[in-house]
């Protein structure tokens, strides 16, 4: 893979002027070989096995930023779905996986640790349940280990039982981690159609198709994105603006191959994917937010905001797609909330409710992501607001996913500051009617007539 003179220059002006950066380089292992009868046995041997293949992913990462000037943010792991690997023990309780989790990211020097995982979008086994029932105490008692659960699909429709102990989980999450402003619940994410090489937490894990090892990279750039389109300017066509993010997406892509590539490498392990998501962070320029009004909205969250989403969500992909044959994951643009500064500026002036934002989710990369609401909301109502996310991705074949973090003692319009990467959010109002009678009912949503496809 060969730069030109004219690529370097504009990659190094989009690091040091722009703050394009990799967001994550994730390695992701197999624990497959892990499982044991014996519970301490198993999470020795998941323990051993995570230290082995990850000692050196850190110093790797370091050591490419620093030969290659373009920060790497974040280093994490990813591993086969926990539920599966722990069936073996027959535990009820599955919290000592996810301490032997957080023990080896510590260990190793990673950020965030996924794969604290199930599937039930057809039903439970036992080992499934044991694990949702175990994810608040997993996730107040660790500090890196994230969570998520498959709810449903396009192909089996969606597990309202399912659903309905989720949203249990995600107030008892809450509950535990009260003293931090509910941070368990920023750690938790359920999912409609999972992808399984994903880079980015919560979601992160890896499956049953992928190798021993595979090292994915999620890229990141919307201040180069915004960049680009202001110097674009307001008189240009929306063609021109889609043909600039496409080009200005295939660069960053091509500088998250490079990254992607040379790591797997140094590390011995194989190349997966590159993920190119505009993930936005907390830092002022760095916003999706602000390249949706840069394409024409006055405020994100007004009349034309999910149009603009959709143009700049199929530009970052076409662009990606012409620059590797290797993007994957979930590539588009990321919409959360307490991360992007000009969504908390949104939320805060009333531009963006949080109906708007399930209307944008029907076109960007994932869904509800990062959405406060009050302490106060009732599972009926949590259930209703994840099983009407699901139904976009099952009905539209894409993946959708929630994370919602109900804060307790806090009510509409109050804030919430969790610091860093997780940066501030405002709690959003989710209505005063619930979804009650859904949540009696239960039973599985049928998947929809185009789930037949062969």
């Amino acid at each position: 893979m060969s730069f030109t003179d004219q690529e370097i220059l504009e990659t190094i002006r989009m690091v040091e002027l722009e703050t394009l950066d990799i967001r994550t380089t994730t390695l992701g292992i197999d624990l497959g070989d892990c499982a044991d009868p014996h519970l301490e046995s198993a999470c020795e041997k998941i323990y051993a096995k995570i230290v082995h293949q990850a000692r050196n992913l850190v110093s790797v990462a370091d050591s490419i930023a620093a030969d290659y000037g373009v920060p790497i943010v974040n280093k994490r792991i990813a591993v086969s779905p926990i539920a599966t690997v722990a069936a073996a023990s027959g535990a009820e309780d599955l919290t000592p996986f996810a301490r032997a989790l957080d023990a080896a990211a510590k260990e190793v020097g990673v950020d965030f640790i996924g794969g604290f995982t199930a599937y039930v979008h057809k039903g439970f086994t036992r080992a499934d349940r044991a694990l949702v029932d175990s994810i608040p105490r997993a996730l107040a008692e660790t500090e890196h280990v994230c969570s998520s659960v498959s709810l449903a699909t396009t192909r089996a429709g969606i597990n309202m039982d399912a659903v309905n102990i989720f949203a249990d989980a995600v107030l008892e999450t809450a509950r535990l981690t009260a003293d931090s402003g509910a941070l368990g619940c920023a750690k938790l994410v359920c999912f409609c159609n999972p992808v399984e090489d994903n880079p980015f937490v919560a979601g992160a894990h890896i499956g049953v198709g992928e190798g021993e090892t595979v090292l994915n990279v999620g890229v990141s750039g919307p201040g180069a994105v915004r960049s680009a389109l202001a110097r674009l300017g307001p008189e240009a066509d929306l063609v021109s603006v889609a043909e600039t993010i496409k080009r200005t997406a295939f660069k960053i892509t091509r500088v998250g191959e490079l990254v992607g590539r040379e790591a797997a490498r140094r590390l011995g392990t194989v190349f997966g994917i590159v993920d190119v998501s505009l993930a936005p962070t907390p830092a002022v320029g760095d916003s999706v937010a602000d390249i949706l009004e840069l394409i024409g909205v006055e405020r994100t969250g007004a009349p034309g905001t999910t149009m603009a989403l959709a143009l700049l969500t199929d530009a970052v992909k076409k662009g990606g797609a012409m620059a590797s044959s290797c993007v994957g994951g979930l590539s588009g643009a990321f919409i959360p909330v307490s991360e992007d500064q000009g969504m908390i500026e949104a939320v805060r002036l009333g531009a963006l409710s949080l109906a708007k934002l399930e209307a944008m989710t029907t076109v960007c990369s994932v869904g509800l992501d990062m959405v406060a609401v009050p302490g106060d909301t009732s599972a009926a109502t949590l259930a209703g607001i994840i099983v009407d996310e699901l139904a976009i991705g099952m009905v539209n074949g894409k993946t959708t996913a929630v994370r919602i973090i109900p804060v307790p003692g806090k009510g509409p319009g109050e804030t919430v500051d969790w610091g860093g990467l997780l940066g501030t959010a405002i709690i959003q109002d989710p209505g005063a009617f619930s979804a009650e009678g859904l949540r009696r009912r239960g039973g599985r949503v049928p998947a929809p007539l185009q789930s037949y496809r062969n």
